[in-house]
């Protein structure tokens, strides 16, 4: 039997909405049950139709995506949001609102002059996100509500080094869908003595990465902050890879310094987690400690193979808490990582390892 996903379409635009209804047409496995043109209509359409996905656009001049998916939470209902977002910074903020706010995931709307060429964008775009929204809900069903994650967790092997004389010297962390409400709850609990500095990639576009650091810097021990080409990594700092760039280290005159590029993509991605860990583990050989949190796909899990050769220590977020069980499931399946915990364990284990490292 095929694993139908319901779809609410709520968009202010009638023309938009039509197009977003016709798109999904030709999206397997969909049914479009109802379509809203304002918030307030949309929270109406949940209760009677109890959608899996909300198709759900930011800006609305009754009420607007953010307050639906406060709605949506204090409510408690099961169904999640997929953000449409406008390529304009004012989108890319409240967008990032809307995932800090539990939004499963985002597309930004095509705005070219090829009318043909924005179709195709759209259908490909949210054929691959309900196609994510739909592993992860069976991923969700597979664990039985009674089962603890800390019962299914792999058990924490931090109370002994990854290698004799482990010393750690940067932390590194790779995120994709999911990331952040994820890195919304790991970073905080990063104290603000934290002795290394800590490099994000979050898979986002331009524009999109510069709120999520400004956002995170509001509730975060470490300051928070977009990487800038050229400035030197310092101890307490969080470095968050910009959307459409490579980060990487360089070392000159006894300073390690950001580097930002636009290499081919990788994975896909730019910025891509496997780049960066790779930066970094040539930087400082055998003393990363690498965390990978939720997300789509594979990236991260060749850059944890080296930083595990070299010595390093790597530690994945189990299934249970991820909202697509993709990136630390590959390095989990590829035997990398020392450590498999719940998102709430991830942090005091990382500190609790760099501590121990450099005592």
């Amino acid at each position: 039997m095929e694993d139908i996903v319901r779809i609410l379409v709520v968009d202010d635009s009638a023309l938009y909405r039509q197009l977003v209804r016709n798109v999904l047409r030709e999206v397997p496995g969909v049914e479009v049950v109802a379509a809203a043109k304002g918030g307030r209509e949309a929270l109406d359409l949940v209760g009677q139709h109890d959608p899996d996905l909300l198709t759900l656009d930011v800006h609305m001049p009754d009420v607007d995506g953010i307050h639906v998916l406060r709605e949506l939470k204090k409510r408690r209902v099961r169904s999640r949001a997929l953000m449409l977002s406008s390529l304009t910074a004012n989108g890319a903020q409240v967008t990032t609102d809307a995932l800090l706010e539990g939004a499963f995931d985002f597309i930004q709307k095509p705005s070219g002059a090829d009318a043909e060429a924005n179709r195709l964008y759209l259908r490909d775009s949210l054929i691959e996100k309900i196609a994510a929204f739909r592993a992860s809900r069976a991923r969700r069903r597979s664990f039985p509500v009674a089962t603890r994650p800390t019962e299914t967790a792999t058990v924490d092997t931090s109370e002994e080094p990854a290698t004799p004389g482990f010393r750690c010297e940067a932390l590194v962390v790779a995120t994709s869908t999911g990331g952040p409400v994820a890195l919304r709850e790991f970073l905080p609990a990063l104290p603000a003595d934290l002795p290394v500095p800590v490099f994000v990639v979050q898979h986002m576009p331009p524009q999109y990465t510069k709120p999520l650091a400004e956002r995170l810097n509001q509730v975060c021990p470490l300051e928070v902050l977009e990487a800038v080409d050229g400035i030197v990594a310092e101890a307490g700092s969080v470095y968050i890879a910009p959307g459409g760039k490579h980060l990487k280290l360089d070392r000159r005159m006894g300073k390690v310094r950001l580097k930002l590029t636009e290499d081919p993509p990788e994975n896909g991605c730019r910025p891509a987690a496997d780049y960066m860990f790779r930066s970094t583990a040539d930087t400082w050989p055998g003393r990363i400690l690498a965390v990978v949190l939720t997300g789509m796909g594979r990236d991260g899990m060749a850059g944890c193979r080296q930083i595990r050769e070299q010595g390093g220590y790597v530690m994945a977020q189990h299934a249970d808490g991820c909202i697509v069980y993709g990136m630390p499931k590959a390095v989990i399946d590829e035997k990398l990582a020392h450590a498999v915990l719940p998102l709430d364990k991830l942090a005091p284990a990382v500190v609790q390892r760099i501590r121990r490292s450099r005592s």
